[in-house]
C-alpha cells in the first residue's frame, strides 16, 4: 500500500478495471472511491448491537483489502515465500467459505496462492501444501496450533495481515488458549503487521482479546440505515482508541425484508406441527429453501431419519404407515459436528448450490455461513440468547433478499417472546391451527369413516383428527423395532440434557421440571414417557410405577465440554474418529453425541484445544 495508506475496510474503494476478469461477479456491490486515512496498525470491525450486518457478506470487509495490498507489492510474491496473510475462523464450514471467497478474488492474480487448514482433513496432505507454500492462509485455531507444534515448514516471518474473523464465536468455543499460542508464534517472527479483528458482539472476552492482539486500534462500527448518524455515508463510524465492552446489549437491528413469526405448540403436537409446516412450505409452495435448527446432533439425526422414513418413502397405501404423496419436492439434508468431514463438506456444497431443500442442522451452521436463497429459518429449539437468535435468522434475508423465520415454542415458554421484545426483536404469531390446516390437502391423513356416517365440513375437529393420523404414522415407525425405540430415547435424552443447560437468566422460562415428560415423549414418537431412557421398555404396561429418574438432571449435562468437543473437534483423536464411523442408529448412548453449542459460564475451561 503505497504512501502509507490503507484501503477501506467496509466499502470497496477500488475501480473495477483493477480486476480485469471481474472477480466480484456474484457479489453485486457498487465500487465507490473512499478517502484513505493513514494506515493504522490495528483495526476492530464490529457490528452494531450484535449482528446488524449478520445479513451481508462481511468476509469481503477484510478479503478485498488483503488481496489489494498483496497484489500491489513491488516485489512479486512467490509461493515459496510462505504466508503473507493469516485468517483465523471458528468453524470448518466458515473456513471453506472464506477460502472460496478468496479464490474468486485471486482469479486475476494467479501468483498469489491461498490455502486452508482445518480439522477433519489429513495432516500429511496439509503439511505437503505448507512445504510448497501458501500466501493467504485460512485456518481454524486448533488445527493451526497443531501444525505450529508439529510442522517445521510453517513460518510467519513475512506476515503482513492477521485477521480474526467471528472473534466472539472463537472465544465462545474456548479457543482463547489457542489464540494465545498463535499470537506468540507470530510475534516471535514478525512484529510489524496489520491486525484486524471482526466481531458481531463486543463482549468482555472480545475486549480482552483485542487488548492482547491489537495496538491502539481504530474501531469501525457498521450501523444500520435506521441509525441517525452525522457521518457522510451514514453507515460507518470510526473511533480511535481502545474498544470498550458493551456488556448487556439492549437492541438489535434486523432488515426490513425479514419477517419473523412465532407459534405456540403443545409439546405433544410439536413433531406433527413441524412436519405440517415442512409440507406446507416445501411441498405445496414452489422454490422454498429451509433451514431447521436443533439443539443437538442426536436431535438432527433423529428427525432427519424419521422424516426420510415417513415423509419420503413410497411403499404403497397410506395404511402402511407412509405418506405416499409427500416426496415430490422434499429434499432432506443434515449437518452437524459428529459427521465425517468429507460428508460435512459435501452437504454444505450441495445445499449451497441447490435452489430448494431442507437442511436440518445444529448451531454449527448459525455463524458466518452464506447459504444463498434460503427463504425460511425454523428454530425448533429456542436459542440460548437473543444474539444466537439473530445469528440463526441471519442465514436468510441476505444482501437485500426477502426471508422469513419461525420460532416454535411451548405455551409455557411464551415469556421468551417478551425476552426478545426487550431487545427490540418483534415477532408476529402464527396460529398452530393455521399450520395444521395444511393436512386437509392430503387425503392420506383423512380419517376413515363408516358408510352410514355423514362427512362434515372441514373444521378444528377434523384438523385435530388428521393431526392424530400423522402422529400415528410417526409412532408406528418408532415402535416398529427395539432399535428405533432406543434411537428415539437417545434423542429424548439429548433434548432433556440441552433443555437443562439453558443459562440462568432463562431458567424461569426453560426449566426441565416444567416439562410434561409424557407429552415431550410424544414429540419423539414414543407412546409413553420411558421409565429409563437407556433401556428398551418393550410392550406398554398398564401401570407405570412412579420414579424420580426423569426429574433428575441427565448425566450428559456435566460433560458439556465434551459436547462442544464433539461438535467442533479437529478429528485428531483416534477414539473420536472410531466413534463417528459407527452408524448413527446403532451408536451407543455416549454423551459425546450430545451437543449444546452455547456460551459457557465465565471461567469454564476444558473446551477444545483443536478444531
Amino acid at each position: 500500500m503505497a504512501g502509507g495508506e490503507w484501503p477501506g475496510v467496509i466499502s470497496t474503494p477500488w475501480p473495477l478495471p483493477l480486476f480485469p476478469q471481474n472477480p466480484f461477479h456474484g457479489f453485486a456491490t457498487s465500487l465507490r472511491p473512499w478517502p484513505r486515512p493513514p494506515m493504522p496498525t490495528s483495526v476492530l470491525v464490529k457490528g452494531d448491537h450484535s449482528g446488524t450486518k449478520t445479513f451481508c457478506r462481511k468476509t469481503l470487509a477484510y478479503c478485498i483489502p488483503v488481496v489489494q495490498s498483496l497484489q500491489a507489492m513491488e516485489s512479486k510474491i512467490q509461493r515459496s515465500d510462505g504466508p503473507y496473510a493469516l485468517v483465523l475462523v471458528p468453524t470448518r464450514e466458515l473456513a471453506l467459505q472464506s477460502f472460496d471467497t478468496v479464490q474468486k478474488l485471486l482469479k486475476p492474480f494467479t501468483w498469489i496462492v491461498p490455502g486452508v487448514l482445518m480439522g477433519g482433513e489429513k495432516r500429511k496432505s496439509e503439511k505437503a501444501r505448507l512445504r510448497k507454500g501458501i500466501n493467504i492462509l485460512i485456518s481454524t485455531p486448533g488445527r493451526l496450533v497443531d501444525h505450529i507444534k508439529s510442522t517445521k515448514n510453517i513460518h510467519f516471518s513475512r506476515i503482513q495481515w492477521l485477521v480474526l474473523d467471528e472473534a466472539d464465536r472463537i472465544l465462545d468455543l474456548g479457543f482463547e488458549k489457542d489464540i494465545t499460542v498463535i499470537l506468540n508464534a507470530v510475534n516471535a517472527e514478525c512484529q510489524k503487521r496489520q491486525n484486524v479483528l471482526l466481531s458481531a458482539t463486543l463482549t468482555e472476552g472480545v475486549t480482552r482479546l483485542a487488548d492482547i492482539s491489537l495496538h491502539n486500534p481504530v474501531s469501525i462500527s457498521v450501523l444500520d440505515k435506521s441509525h441517525d448518524l452525522s457521518t457522510a455515508r451514514g453507515r460507518v463510524v470510526q473511533d480511535v482508541g481502545p474498544p470498550q465492552a458493551t456488556g448487556s446489549l439492549h437492541s438489535f437491528a434486523i432488515p426490513e425484508s425479514l419477517e419473523q413469526y412465532v407459534t405456540l405448540v403443545p409439546s405433544k403436537l410439536r413433531l406433527v406441527c413441524l412436519a405440517a409446516f415442512i409440507l406446507q412450505k416445501c411441498k405445496f409452495e414452489k422454490e422454498q429453501k429451509m433451514i431447521i435448527f436443533f439443539s443437538s446432533c442426536e436431535l438432527v439425526e433423529f428427525h432427519y431419519n424419521l422424516f426420510l422414513q415417513t415423509l419420503l418413502r413410497r411403499t404403497g397405501a397410506p395404511a402402511s404407515g407412509q405418506v405416499p404423496s409427500a416426496s415430490a419436492r422434499l429434499k432432506f439434508l443434515r449437518l452437524h459436528g459428529n459427521m465425517e468431514q468429507e460428508e460435512r463438506t459435501a452437504v454444505f456444497e450441495k445445499f449451497s448450490h441447490s435452489k430448494t431443500g431442507i437442511l436440518l442442522c445444529t448451531d454449527v451452521a448459525a455463524r458466518g455461513l452464506d447459504l444463498p436463497q434460503v427463504t425460511w429459518i425454523i428454530q425448533y429449539n429456542a436459542p440460548s440468547s437473543p444474539a444466537e437468535y439473530i445469528h440463526r435468522i441471519g442465514r436468510t434475508a441476505r444482501i437485500g433478499c426477502r426471508g422469513s423465520s419461525l420460532l416454535i415454542l411451548a405455551p409455557s415458554e411464551a415469556e421468551y417472546v417478551n425476552s426478545l421484545a426487550s431487545h427490540k426483536i418483534n415477532v408476529s404469531e402464527i396460529k398452530m391451527e393455521d399450520i395444521l390446516s395444511i393436512l386437509m390437502r392430503e387425503d392420506c391423513f383423512k380419517v376413515r369413516q363408516k358408510k352410514t356416517q355423514k362427512s362434515h365440513a372441514a373444521g378444528p375437529q377434523e384438523i385435530r383428527e388428521r393431526a392424530t393420523v400423522l402422529q400415528t404414522v410417526f409412532e408406528d415407525y418408532v415402535h416398529s423395532s427395539e432399535r428405533t425405540v432406543s434411537w428415539a430415547k437417545r434423542a429424548l435424552q439429548s433434548f432433556i440434557g440441552a433443555y437443562a443447560a439453558y443459562p440462568r437468566e432463562l431458567k424461569h422460562i426453560f426449566h426441565v421440571r416444567a416439562l410434561h415428560l409424557g407429552h415431550v415423549a410424544k414429540s419423539f414418537g414414543l407412546r409413553d414417557a420411558p421409565r429409563s431412557l437407556g433401556v428398551y421398555t418393550g410392550k406398554r404396561r398398564k401401570t407405570a410405577p412412579r420414579g424420580p429418574d426423569l426429574r433428575k438432571k441427565p448425566r450428559c449435562e456435566p460433560r458439556l465440554a465434551e459436547v462442544l468437543r464433539s461438535e467442533y473437534s479437529s478429528g485428531l483423536d483416534p477414539s473420536a474418529t472410531q466413534v463417528r464411523r459407527q452408524s448413527t442408529l446403532e451408536a451407543s448412548s455416549s454423551s459425546r453425541d450430545h451437543e449444546r453449542p452455547e456460551r459457557l459460564p465465565k471461567g469454564q475451561q476444558g473446551l477444545p484445544e483443536r478444531f
